[in-house]
């Protein structure tokens, strides 16, 4: 394989199978020619992708395979292109044939008037159905889009709510045997709650808000894990102009100076979801407990009352 190659495929993935696997997600699976080049099964953990969702009633533009494709697709009249919306990927299944399942579950927020396209087309998703996937090339783990780098730590802690729960699951069956840690999965109805093959050394504790407001199941349940119990100091305001927090140990999209390249640690934490509940959960972790930045991953995947582009 040519490393000129883009490290990422855009092609057309077909749904195969619809799967209501709880009141509140779908897991889609979609196939076909473009899809068997998708995904690095073993090496996906966090793995974000790109789908674009056709118009209601249109088909899908024309964004034949190319690096150019972006550009095509906002040179598409607007009525016709459809939206573009990031997901993680749940699994990547390969056949002795080469045939490839992609995976994705999506959560649907079906609320009226507030119900974005991916929600909207997920939920009345059909065999035969077909979108746009941007992934990376089978063999390519240059691409981006990874974030889960635990380095040689051998304790890792993940906290995230329905959005990231996905990425969770995946990062945990794609993880070593012997990983010791912690998962907190807040999701919105205790029969939400879905299999997860941990590692024996990782307990995953699932939190169900039932009603309660977004973080108010997972603050205080990472902050009682490690030995705070000031949750108020976990909860912040933000305007919607803020920019979502997405913090690694060598990214900041605030433009912070974070110091000499990170020096490896024995605990690992990795936290997404809400931006409002992320960036609580860092500042209380790096301003209050003391907690290295180079040993943190922290990402705004949504905003709550903020219709996201992509």
């Amino acid at each position: 394989m040519s490393d000129s190659q883009s490290p990422y495929v855009l092609g057309r993935g077909r749904v195969s199978a619809v799967e209501p696997v709880s009141p509140n997600f779908v897991r889609i699976t979609f196939t076909g020619d473009h899809v068997d080049r998708l995904g690095n099964p073993g090496n996906t953990f966090d793995q974000r992708i790109k789908v674009i969702f056709p118009s209601p009633g249109r088909a899908l533009p024309d964004l034949a395979d190319g690096d150019d494709w972006y550009r095509r697709w906002l040179e598409s009249p607007e009525d016709e292109r459809g939206a573009i919306r990031t997901y993680s990927i749940r699994d990547v299944r390969v056949a002795d044939d080469g045939a490839t399942d992609l995976i994705v579950d999506f959560v649907l927020h079906m609320v009226p008037g507030a119900t974005g396209p991916a929600s909207s087309w997920a939920a009345r998703a059909t065999e035969g159905d077909e979108v746009y996937l941007v992934a990376p090339r089978r063999g390519r783990l240059d691409g981006g889009g990874l974030e889960y780098a635990p380095g040689e730590a051998k304790s890792v802690l993940l906290a995230g709510d329905e959005t990231a729960a996905p990425a969770i699951a995946r990062i945990l069956e794609d993880a070593p045997a012997d990983l010791r840690g912690t998962a907190f999965i807040e999701v919105p109805t205790g029969d939400d709650v879905l299999p997860c093959a941990a590692p024996a050394g990782v307990s995953v504790h699932w939190l169900a808000r039932d009603g309660v407001d977004h973080g108010a199941r997972l603050r205080p349940a990472v902050l009682d894990h490690l030995g705070s119990t000031d949750v108020d100091s976990a909860v912040v305001d933000e305007s919607p102009d803020e920019p979502m927090v997405w913090e690694t140990p060598i990214f900041s999209n605030l433009g912070e100076d974070l110091g000499p390249a990170p020096e490896p640690g024995e605990r690992y934490y990795w936290i997404a979801g809400e931006s409002k509940v992320v960036t609580g959960l860092r500042r209380h972790l790096v301003k209050d407990l003391g907690i290295a930045r180079s040993q943190v991953a922290f990402m705004g995947y949504w905003r709550h009352g903020v219709a996201m582009k992509a």
